[in-house]
C-alpha cells in the first residue's frame, strides 16, 4: 500500500473554474487516494449516496457547493424560473440522504440566498450562491477547530480515547468533530492513546479514522467493535469522543450504527461519554431520538462487501440500519463550537442556541 499523508488532502472543495466539487473518494480509503472532480448532478447525488463523501459536516459542504454548480448551469428566464430551477436542484440532492441534517440545512442555508434576493438577476444570484458555499465551508474550519479547543479541556495528555465511526478530517473541512480535539492536541503536544472502533459493516473506523490519525503521529489501536467492552474493561480508556449526524431537542444524539452500543458500555463503566455536535447538526424542531428518519443500507453491505466471497448465506433477511442513537441519559457532555452543553439538554442546547445569537448579532 503506497504510504500517503490524507491531511494534505482537501475532503470536499469547489473547483469552480472547471465547474466542480471535487472530494476525496472515502470508498477507496486506505488503499488508493483518488480525487474525484464532479460536474454532473448525478454524479453528485450519488457521491453522497454511496459515501463517496459522508460524514454530516462533508456532506454540507458538498450539499452546498452541488447546489451552487447547479444554479450556475442555470440559463433561466427570470427569477421566478431561476427560483424553480434551483429548488429541484435543491430537492434532488436533499434525497441522497435522509439522517445527516447538514444536508437539508446547506441546502436550506443556500435556499435562503436566492429568496431574500428577489431582486436579482441570475448573474447576481450566482454570484451570492457561490460567496454562500465558501462561506458554508470556511465556517465547518472554524466550527470544528472550536469543538477541538473545547473537547481538549474534557482529557488531559496520556489519556486513552475510543472513538467510533470516521469524525474526523475526512468527514469535515477541516480537523473533524471527535477527532478534534485529538488533532488539535498533537499540533500542541498531546500524547493520547486512541482506539478506533472498526465500525461494521463499513468500516469507517478501520479504513478512514485509523488511517488519518497514523497520518498525523497519533498512538493508534483498531478494535472490533465487540472488543470496545474489554478495551474499557482494561482501563485503558478515560473518555469516549463520537460525532454525530442530527441531535434532538432532548439530546438523544444520532450517530452511526453502534453508537448506542458504545454509549451503554461507558456508562457501566463509568467513562464520559462526550458527543461532538457543531450547532448545524443538533435539531431542535425534533423532540427525542426516536422521531429522527433512520437510513437503511443496502443487505449487499453487510453479506458481501468487504469479503471475496460472499459471507451469508443465499436468502437469508439482512437488518442493515446506517445509525442509531444514544440516549441523553447515556451522554455525558455535548460539545458544540459554542460551549458544552451538560444534563438537562433541553435547557442547556437552548442556551447553546442563545449564545449562537448573540454572537451572530455582535458579528453583523
Amino acid at each position: 500500500m503506497k504510504e500517503e499523508n490524507i491531511l494534505r488532502y482537501e475532503t470536499v472543495a469547489l473547483d469552480d473554474e472547471k465547474s466542480a466539487l471535487v472530494i476525496v473518494d472515502q470508498t477507496k480509503l486506505p488503499g488508493e487516494v483518488e480525487i474525484l472532480r464532479l460536474t454532473c448532478q448525478r454524479d453528485i447525488w450519488e457521491a453522497i449516496y454511496l459515501l463517496k463523501v459522508r460524514g454530516a459536516p462533508a456532506i454540507g459542504v458538498a450539499a452546498a457547493i452541488g447546489v451552487y454548480l447547479a444554479a450556475k448551469a442555470v440559463k433561466a428566464d427570470g427569477y421566478d424560473d431561476f427560483c424553480a430551477r434551483f429548488k429541484e436542484a435543491k430537492d434532488y440532492l436533499a434525497s441522497a440522504r435522509p439522517t445527516a441534517v447538514n444536508l437539508s440545512w446547506a441546502l436550506d442555508r443556500m435556499e435562503r440566498v436566492v429568496l431574500e434576493n428577489k431582486g436579482r438577476n441570475a448573474d447576481e444570484l450566482k454570484t451570492l450562491l457561490r460567496a454562500e458555499a465558501v462561506a458554508v465551508k470556511e465556517e465547518d474550519i472554524w466550527v470544528c477547530k472550536r469543538i477541538g479547543e473545547h473537547g481538549l479541556t474534557l482529557v488531559k495528555d496520556g489519556d486513552g480515547i475510543l472513538t467510533h465511526c470516521n469524525a474526523g478530517q475526512l468527514a469535515t473541512a477541516k480537523y473533524g468533530t471527535a477527532l478534534a480535539p485529538i488533532h488539535l492536541g498533537k499540533e500542541r503536544g498531546y500524547t493520547f492513546k486512541v482506539f478506533a472502533d472498526e465500525t461494521r459493516p463499513l468500516l469507517q473506523g478501520a479504513r478512514l479514522s485509523a488511517f488519518e490519525l497514523v497520518s498525523d503521529g497519533v498512538d493508534t489501536t483498531v478494535i472490533c467493535d465487540n472488543m470496545a467492552s474489554q478495551v474499557m474493561k482494561n482501563g485503558w480508556v478515560q473518555a469516549v469522543f463520537v460525532g454525530c449526524d442530527r441531535v434532538a431537542a432532548n439530546g438523544d444524539s444520532c450517530n452511526k450504527i453502534g453508537t448506542s452500543g458504545v454509549a451503554v458500555l461507558a456508562k457501566y463503566y463509568g467513562i464520559p461519554f462526550y458527543v461532538c455536535a457543531p450547532t448545524s447538526t443538533i435539531d431542535m424542531t425534533v423532540e427525542k431520538g426516536e422521531d429522527i428518519p433512520i437510513e437503511e443500507r443496502p443487505a449487499h453491505e453487510v453479506t458481501e462487501m468487504w469479503y471475496e466471497k460472499r459471507m451469508a448465506p443465499e436468502g437469508v433477511k439482512v437488518y442493515n440500519p446506517a445509525f442509531d442513537f444514544a440516549d441523553n441519559e447515556l451522554i455525558t457532555a455535548i460539545v458544540t463550537e459554542y460551549g458544552i452543553a451538560r444534563p438537562p439538554y433541553s435547557e442547556s442546547l437552548r442556551e447553546i442556541f442563545r449564545r449562537k445569537a448573540e454572537a451572530k448579532r455582535r458579528q453583523a
